[in-house]
């Protein structure tokens, strides 16, 4: 059936039309018979003219779910500058195989490879954005290019859980900043394909077996295991450092044979909890709600439990207002909101005061549609922080990981915390997208900067002082 090319001259919010047609276009430069093409129309609404904008799908990354998905193509248009129709092109993606999805970075293609490319498919470009793509009279659609610092990657397993849906594993080699002779850089992730381009848990992996680095080669026999002495994802480093606006009374804890206790809202692969339990020494408890993301986190990424530290399967919202109610009734049993049956306990067995000295939250929006959020608005509503202020220490502090898509979601954000918490601290991950909220339950004078506790210097020892530093009252 032919194309009418007519129902491209509007733009339709959230349209997603995808369709294959004879390669004859890029035959030259790809090999596939049938080339496919997805035309996504942005959700937001621009003020001035429709701004069309064409980019062509990595060669070998035809199967990611960020090339071959909607929501992949999704996260794409709302990360380029107010472009209202994004048109991808490339290979049509191998059909499903049991065997490993393996990719190499193919060595790049010169400047002129890409001008014949872009002038091959500028007939089909015209005819699916007429309309849109002429600027006084001249062809004006720019081409996106996609980069990131993959260089090599393998899938390990595809699954489902109940909550967050499909999901898969993959290790990867990234391009390393280190001026270190040979130096290589291998990472294991875990991400959902509803929003694909977000790395859900990144840790470091090494080789279990010793190995030239020159000849390692992900997707082949090397084994690699994962490493969780140090946190590789940017924004975790940040959260870890609120500790030291507490520094003085966690070292006070440990003075007395306690361990501070935390919370950890949203588990993933487990990379925060763990190095908060090996690395900290801290009592942790994990709260996640599919259990199937558990049992990647355990089979793929490190997390051991037991001991100082436990996780449940649970709705953290739920789960932080059952605590909560459990404590105002004097409960004493109030940590034992875990299942018996699952051998979860929250007891932290050193008969005194049961409540937290840290809760960190790690949540995402699971709405495609606005784009890469954190955290979801319905958790910080004011039912929400008031039981977690009832479940904190008094010297306790509640950290966020904050993504804002635009500044009134983080001006909400600061306006709700203000009405329930004494105080807040910001820190800036210096990424572009990263906030570490930090909101106390009294008036905190830093241990940043006064002498140094066994715990600060533990803490410094562990990640970069540069964070502690750069804490802010707001």
């Amino acid at each position: 059936m032919a194309l009418d090319t007519a129902m491209f001259e509007t733009i339709t919010p959230s349209r997603f039309i995808t369709f294959t047609i004879p390669n004859h276009f890029v035959s030259h430069h790809h090999h596939n018979q049938l080339l496919r093409v997805a035309v996504l129309d942005s959700p937001v609404q621009h003020a001035d003219s429709p701004q069309v904008a064409l980019m062509f799908v990595p060669k070998n990354r035809e199967h990611d779910w960020i090339f071959s998905t909607e929501s992949g193509h999704l996260e794409l248009l709302l990360s380029a500058h107010r472009i209202s129709r994004l048109i991808l092109m490339g290979d049509q993606p191998p059909d499903g195989s049991d065997s490993p999805i393996i990719y190499h970075r193919p060595a790049e293609n010169d400047a002129s490879d890409q001008t014949r490319l872009e002038e091959s498919v500028k007939p089909l470009v015209i005819a699916l954005s007429r309309k849109f793509c002429f600027k006084n009279g001249i062809y004006d659609v720019p081409v996106l290019s996609y980069e990131d610092h993959i260089v090599s990657s393998v899938v390990l397993e595809k699954c489902i859980g109940d909550f967050v849906g499909e999901m898969i594993v993959e290790d990867v080699e990234i391009e390393s900043d280190s001026n270190e002779y040979q130096k290589r850089e291998f990472r294991r992730r875990l991400r959902f394909k509803r929003m694909p381009n977000l790395v859900q848990t990144e840790v470091k992996i090494v080789p279990e077996k010793d190995f030239s680095l020159d000849s390692l080669r992900i997707g082949e026999k090397v084994k690699f295991r994962p490493d969780t002495r140090a946190l590789v994802h940017v924004y975790l480093v940040p959260m870890v450092a609120s500790c030291a606006l507490i520094g003085s009374y966690i070292e006070e804890r440990f003075q007395v044979g306690l361990r501070p206790k935390a919370m950890c809202v949203g588990v993933g692969g487990g990379a925060l909890i763990s190095f908060l339990k090996t690395q900290l020494d801290f009592d942790v408890v994990g709260v996640e709600i599919d259990k199937e993301v558990l049992r990647v986190a355990r089979q793929y990424f490190g997390l051991v439990d037991g001991k100082f530290l436990r996780v449940c399967v649970e709705d953290a919202v739920q789960f932080m207002e059952k605590l909560a109610h459990q404590i105002n009734r004097n409960d004493p049993d109030s940590f034992g909101a875990c299942s018996e049956k699952d051998g979860y306990y929250l007891d932290n067995g050193d008969g005194l005061d049961a409540k937290f000295d840290v809760i960190m939250v790690d949540l995402d929006s699971n709405d495609a549609r606005n784009g890469v959020s954190a955290p979801p608005l319905e958790f910080v509503k004011r039912n929400v922080l008031s039981a977690a202020r009832l479940i904190l220490s008094d010297s306790g502090i509640f950290v966020i990981n904050v993504v804002p898509p635009n500044r009134s979601f983080y001006e909400t954000l600061i306006h709700r915390f203000r009405e329930v918490f004494q105080e807040l601290y910001e820190i800036d991950v210096g990424n572009g997208e990263n906030f570490v909220l930090i909101a106390t339950m009294l008036s905190t004078v830093s241990s940043v900067g006064n002498s140094e506790t066994k715990f600060l210097e533990k803490l410094k020892s562990v990640i970069s002082g540069a964070y502690m530093d750069s804490i802010k009252k707001i």
